[in-house]
């Protein structure tokens, strides 16, 4: 390793920092929510109808989603599964002590202070997942720094979007197909835009898979699909809404894949299945169904939105993303536009057309707690008729089906011009020339982070020795070439 992609300084002296700012954030201003403060628990209280366990089982399993999940799906490579694990590992864990502090600020700040309990940390868990969707498309030609720094500084774009978006536009978007797919995917594009590097158009030696990185890889694909309704129905509104959250979820999960193994068998030269293709676009249906999932779309609308998916998502990473990379300086790595910005698209326009066929007569007066702005403002007859109906009903805006609609449409292009811009800010800052950026011939390659083991030694020499062979025959060809 040379010194300029030494870690030994850069890491620690950031890691350091970083933990010096949190403890005095910490100390400062976070505090215990109601639900975690020993002083409000008295023999009145039922410790049974603690928010820890209506929460709690949502956070586990996106935890799992988190750190098995995505590492092990980011694995894939055959020089690179330390890195992709490992450097997930650490992003995430940055990430989410990162977002418990600036989405505190925004979402549990009140009497001066941020209050803690498990809903801030699955909130967290949310933003963090935003981090390491965009991680994937610079996957490979990136160091621990640069991805640390990085989610530095996405962590607060995504905060002060979701703030601005959730309470100025007001939207409907149970899923994140919006706030979690659209801004990460984007953001991760702007990022990977900056960094481009015209030599990795060509291939490298180093950007293969292994039998067993593809096995890894998978089981990562299959975390995240077990895992994907609590994804998707963590925060909806509990009781029925939450319940359709699953079902769609499930539903659309259950038709992407099927469709993705035909569409791999047919569209193979050999008539085989793809590994990649199982990998990635079986999860296409999760992100489809997102922003109508705890809509009454009807169990039919997921299964269709999930081959809509599917299919948007396996011709995206056949055609698109070469394209995306020789034409409009877009290395996206691991397919992110795929399987998050097209899918999310789709997504979106499946919600706005769920917000414009939503009638009471489908879901009677709960229609105005599913979709609240739409809900009679305060002062109007017909709110105190509703809340006869639905106790603790709040006031809304009184908006039109058309109305919302509209919002909807305005958040979806705020949310992608905002994570651009920011996805190439950031990119211009880990681009600097201290941030340890592996040289394209390092690229993809644990080697230079990593104290790798005897039998990767092994591999990586005779890759080497392979390579030096080509480049030998190859000058060889050339003088005879010229000789004749």
């Amino acid at each position: 390793m040379n010194s300029s992609t030494s870690l030994r300084v850069r890491l620690p002296v950031l890691v350091l920092v970083f933990e010096v700012v949190m403890i005095i954030l910490f100390s400062l201003f976070v505090t215990y929510d109601d639900n975690a403060n020993a002083r409000l628990q008295n023999n009145e209280t039922n410790p049974m109808e603690n928010s820890l366990y209506r929460d709690y089982p949502y956070f586990a399993d996106v935890q799992v989603m988190i750190f098995v999940g995505f590492g092990c799906l980011l694995a894939f490579f055959r020089f690179y599964g330390f890195s992709g694990m490992i450097f997930n590992f650490l992003t995430a864990t940055f990430a989410i002590q990162w977002a418990i502090v600036i989405q505190g600020f925004f979402q549990f700040y009140y009497d001066g202070k941020i209050h803690l309990g498990v809903i801030n940390l699955l909130n967290a868990e949310f933003a963090c997942a935003v981090v390491l969707i965009s991680f994937g498309a610079v996957i490979g030609k990136t160091s621990p720094v640069q991805l640390l720094v990085m989610a530095l500084l996405e962590i607060p774009m995504f905060s002060v979007v979701e703030w601005a978006v959730l309470k100025y536009i007001r939207i409907n978007d149970a899923g994140g197909s919006i706030l979690i797919h659209l801004f990460a995917c984007y953001f991760g594009l702007g990022v990977t835009f900056v960094l481009y590097r015209p030599s990795l158009n060509k291939g490298h030696s180093k950007e293969i898979t292994s039998y067993q990185s593809d096995i890894l890889s998978v089981m990562g694909t299959l975390f995240l699909w077990v895992f994907w309704p609590s994804f998707n129905s963590a925060l909806t509104l509990k009781g029925d809404d939450q319940h359709r959250a699953i079902l769609h979820t499930f539903i659309g999960l259950s038709s992407s894949t099927i469709t993705a193994f035909a569409l791999s068998a047919v569209f193979n030269k050999r008539g085989k299945l793809t590994m990649a293709d199982i990998q990635n676009v079986t999860l296409a249906g999760g992100v489809t169904v997102g922003a109508s999932v705890d809509m009454m779309i009807s169990p039919v609308a997921a299964y269709v939105l999930g081959i809509m998916g599917c299919t948007a998502c396996f011709f995206g990473y056949r055609y698109l993303t070469p394209f995306m990379a020789r034409h409009m300086r877009i290395q996206d790595q691991c397919g992110i536009h795929n399987l998050h910005g097209l899918t999310g698209l789709i997504s979106s326009t499946a919600g706005i057309c769920g917000i414009l066929l939503a009638t009471e007569e489908t879901y009677g007066p709960s229609m105005y707690q599913i979709f609240s702005h739409r809900a009679p403002p305060v002062g109007h007859p017909k709110l105190l008729e509703l809340q006869k109906l639905i106790p603790g009903l709040k006031p809304g805006l009184g908006r039109t089906a058309q109305e919302q609609a509209l919002y909807q449409v305005a958040a979806i292009f705020a949310t992608i011009a905002a994570s651009a811009v920011g996805g190439l800010l950031t990119g211009m800052v880990i681009k600097l020339p201290f941030m340890a950026s592996p040289s394209d011939k390092d690229c993809f390659d644990d080697d230079l982070f990593f104290d790798v083991p005897s039998d990767f030694d092994k591999a990586h020499q005779a890759l080497i020795s392979f390579e030096e062979k080509s480049q030998m025959s190859s000058i060889d060809t050339k003088e005879v070439s010229k000789s004749v």
